[in-house]
């Protein structure tokens, strides 16, 4: 039978981590080389969970080392690899090489320089409740959904956890923050879901601005309340 949640994420939490980084990108890591995708993963790894950087290498290593026979493939107790791209015959030396890079950057101590996500995993991974809200409200349904921007706005709010929104707010911030160009900022919204354009006549990144207003004023109005009087005072 297939292994209970806490069993796989003791065994391949990391280890899925690191290949979900890799998914649509090229895995051509290579010894004194890796991938810009391995890349990714360290720079966001290492700036949020840097004890993560080596479990991964960990499990990766355990991996390589013990492949799935044919008994755990059948009873599914086992960690399915998705398609990175490369024959099965090279997957196990393949992740031989991921292991030792992470090795390495652990004991060079080599904290990639911070920087925009340049892989679709990295944007989500960096942003992941305005990926929710981008991706969840202005998918290319919206049209027929609300009546413009402003209502998927409000739908948001009212049907979403106050906290959650606030952090939404505040990934909005820190992406505008980033600094790029408006074409930049239009491939990072389309990275995080968003399918339509921004209202007219607004360029992405006022559009951005806009929004993180937008949400942090209904964050502020909700826990800023003043309470209601009670009867008689």
């Amino acid at each position: 039978m297939p292994m209970k949640p806490l069993e796989f994420d003791h065994r391949y939490g990391e280890l899925d981590q690191v290949i979900s980084a890799f998914l649509g990108q090229p895995a051509d890591d290579e010894e004194g080389r890796s991938s810009e995708a391995l890349q990714a993963y360290l720079r966001h790894t290492w700036h949020t969970r840097p004890w993560a950087v080596a479990i991964a290498e960990q499990q990766i290593r355990e991996y390589s080392r013990n492949p799935p026979g044919r008994l755990r493939r059948r009873l599914a107790e086992f960690y399915p690899v998705p398609d990175v791209g490369l024959p099965e015959s090279e997957i196990q030396d393949w992740l031989v090489r991921i292991a030792d890079h992470l090795k390495q950057s652990v004991e060079d101590g080599a904290v990639p320089p911070p920087s925009p996500p340049r892989t679709h995993w990295e944007w989500r991974a960096r942003f992941p409740e305005a990926a929710q809200f981008l991706g969840g409200w202005f998918s290319q349904d919206m049209p027929d959904e609300f009546p413009d921007h402003d209502s998927a706005v409000r739908d948001y709010v009212t049907t979403t956890d106050p906290q959650l929104v606030a952090r939404t707010a505040g990934e909005l911030r820190e992406l505008r923050a980033l600094g790029l160009d408006e074409s930049q900022y239009t491939v990072a919204l389309a990275e995080l879901g968003m399918e339509v354009d921004p209202p007219a006549p607004l360029a992405p990144s006022a559009w951005l601005v806009r929004l993180a207003e937008r949400l942090a004023s209904s964050h502020a109005g909700v826990h800023g309340r003043p309470a209601e009087k009670s009867a008689g005072t």
